[in-house]
């Protein structure tokens, strides 16, 4: 039987996981929507890891968590590693480009640049304040103009004149664009302008004072916009990749983590089939009024974090029904 390793990489949009050999080869692979339900997202990713995985020759021994939601689904699969997005991504497209320099990646609600100098992290950025200049910002817009979101970059790459649009903010980019509709524009126009301001948001606010070097790796649900990679090139004089796995590279980057430093321990595939919830709490034993969350497996507690010092510690459900 031969070892595997899952990496499970959750955001507020969607969540992607990875099963991975120990010669990093992909063995299982899935992206989904998360649905503001993360619980349910990962129990419908593990379903659907399982049944493309050869239980007979591979067994899971480590997993590992990234994303927002990293802590939650790591106390739900029980992780051996849980580390934050910059890590994991850095080490996925490590492992698929040894030499790469920056990664520009922009997800479903925020947007992030990873500096790399011979394989190591040295600087950077990311934007989690605002929406404008994300795949969330594309769709809204999308909608707005009644074509399909995934139509945009065939569209944008076609257009000779993209219109200016103002989009360093959400609310000003949406009335700039009804805007520019009502003054005439082409409505192909106006979406090559909306990936065009894509880019120029990033780089005038997460890539601000960046030394952006080639190799240059594109990621996240927005590098499938043909569109938005063109104008990248366009504004950094460079050749932009993005590869097939690019939206995988965090799962990909924890898996990898999983395999190297955590705990190697079988995973049981069948959580999908246990009850999970979670519960606030507020704590008032001390001036900091702490929110902490706690996480039940079947009406048992299994973990708790958010509790600044000791006193807001809690370890037994008994403490979680005292405190509603």
């Amino acid at each position: 039987m031969k070892d595997a390793f899952y990496g499970i990489d959750v955001g507020s949009i969607s969540t992607k996981g990875v099963i991975i050999d120990e010669k990093n080869n992909i063995l299982a692979q899935d992206y989904l929507m998360t649905h503001g339900n993360p619980i349910d997202a990962v129990k419908r990713l593990t379903k659907s890891l399982e049944t493309q995985i050869n239980k007979n020759e591979y067994k899971v021994v480590a997993v590992g968590t990234t994303g927002s939601a990293r802590k939650l689904v790591g106390a739900i699969v029980d992780a051996s590693i849980i580390r934050n997005e910059i890590t994991a991504h850095a080490i996925g497209t490590i492992s698929m480009h040894p030499d790469v320099k920056t990664i520009l990646e922009i997800g479903g609600q925020d947007s992030k640049i990873i500096l790399i100098d011979d394989g190591v992290v040295v600087d950077y950025a990311m934007n989690t304040l605002c929406a404008a200049g994300t795949g969330a910002f594309l769709s809204s817009q999308a909608n707005r103009l009644e074509v399909p979101v995934e139509e945009f970059g065939d569209i944008a790459i076609n257009s000779k004149n993209p219109t200016p649009i103002a989009a360093r903010c959400t609310v000003f980019a949406e009335s700039d664009l009804v805007h520019k509709a009502q003054m005439g524009y082409e409505k192909n126009d106006i979406i090559a302008g909306l990936c065009k301001s894509i880019v120029n948001n990033y780089l005038n606010n997460v890539g601000r004072g960046k030394a952006i070097k080639s190799p240059i790796v594109f990621q996240g649900g927005v590098s499938k916009n043909k569109g938005v990679k063109k104008f990248f090139e366009e504004a950094l004089d460079e050749k932009i990749i993005v590869d097939d796995v690019g939206h995988l590279a965090g799962a990909i980057g924890i898996a990898i983590l999983a395999d190297k430093m955590g705990e190697h321990k079988e995973f049981n595939f069948e959580i999908t089939d246990i009850e999970f919830l979670t519960r606030g709490v507020n704590c008032d034993k001390c001036a900091n009024h702490c929110e902490i969350m706690c996480v039940f497996k079947e009406n048992k507690l299994i973990d708790s974090w958010g509790n600044r010092c000791d006193r807001g510690e809690i370890t037994d459900t008994r403490q979680v029904i005292k405190s509603v």
